[in-house]
């Protein structure tokens, strides 16, 4: 599923192909993936000119020089690409916007999950789907605030995109590795030394991936990322990647967390502080 890393390298790549740039047309050729009637959004974004991006959590913006702005959830497969022939056109493209340039920029989703819908506002997007901060633009302040009065184990919280958007499992997983927090503590047992080392590593850990346009083979070798069994850096046949990069010795161990698979260091995340 893209997470925020991957929908930050997505805005930024629109960014670059679509800034400026007038729509001239939208070619449907899903309309499975629309959250709003077709003829409504081409009437939206015919003739209008992209003049900015944004990002929410795994919400991805393009602001219109008028009107609605587009909203672009990607779903479990979604992607994006560009083209100016249709024979290159890339496979599993549901929707196309036509560029007054030639160029196409192409709305990818194989699986379907993916929605495209109009919002007045990235504020009236954010108010309507009840979405906290975003994870890169929480303040260690805005965290500690939602969190230090919760009786409930971190892991769901750090999750629930009401209170930050934008952490998936892996990463939650990762952050409080980093933090050298266990993903069953109480939320309100953290001290604020501890919100302030939970708060750097959400930092960390989001800005690493995105430096690797969430190539997640490329992360440092002190990451907890390379011993989750869908990792694929690790040499065949061997299980060395499951063990902690920090105590070589030390195994990480996997159980679920409100049926969420979860990886922890059982030497650098003690279950009680």
């Amino acid at each position: 599923m893209p997470e925020l890393p991957e929908v930050e390298t997505y805005r930024r790549f629109l960014e670059e192909m679509m800034l400026q740039q007038p729509i001239v047309a939208v070619e449907v050729q899903d309309p499975h993936v629309l959250a709003v009637d077709e003829d409504t959004l081409r009437q939206a974004l015919v003739g209008r000119t992209v003049s900015g991006t944004s990002r929410l959590g795994k919400n991805c913006f393009l602001l219109l020089d008028s009107g609605p702005a587009l909203v672009l959830h990607f779903g479990m497969t979604g992607d994006v690409g560009a083209y100016r022939d249709e024979t290159d056109a890339p496979r599993f493209t549901r929707v196309a916007f036509h560029l007054a340039s030639g160029l196409r920029v192409a709305f990818i989703d194989p699986r379907k999950f993916g929605r495209i819908r109009l919002a007045e506002s990235v504020a009236h997007y954010q108010q309507a789907k009840k979405l906290g901060p975003d994870a890169l633009a929480i303040t260690v302040e805005e965290l500690e605030h939602k969190l230090q009065r919760r009786k409930t184990i971190l892991k769901p919280l750090l999750l629930d995109q009401s209170i930050t958007a934008g952490l998936g499992n892996w990463i939650v997983d990762e952050v409080l590795f980093q933090a050298r927090i266990h993903p069953e503590r109480t939320a309100y047992t953290l001290s604020t030394a501890e919100f302030k080392d939970l708060h750097q590593a959400i930092q960390l850990v989001l800005r690493t991936a995105i430096g690797h346009e969430a190539t997640y083979r490329d992360f440092p070798a002190g990451f907890l990322i390379h011993a989750r069994e869908w990792d694929d850096s690790a040499t065949p046949g061997t299980d060395k990647h499951l063990y902690c990069p920090r105590h070589p010795e030390t195994k990480i161990e996997k159980f679920y967390v409100s049926g969420r698979a979860t990886y922890v260091c059982p030497q650098c995340q003690p279950a009680t502080s």
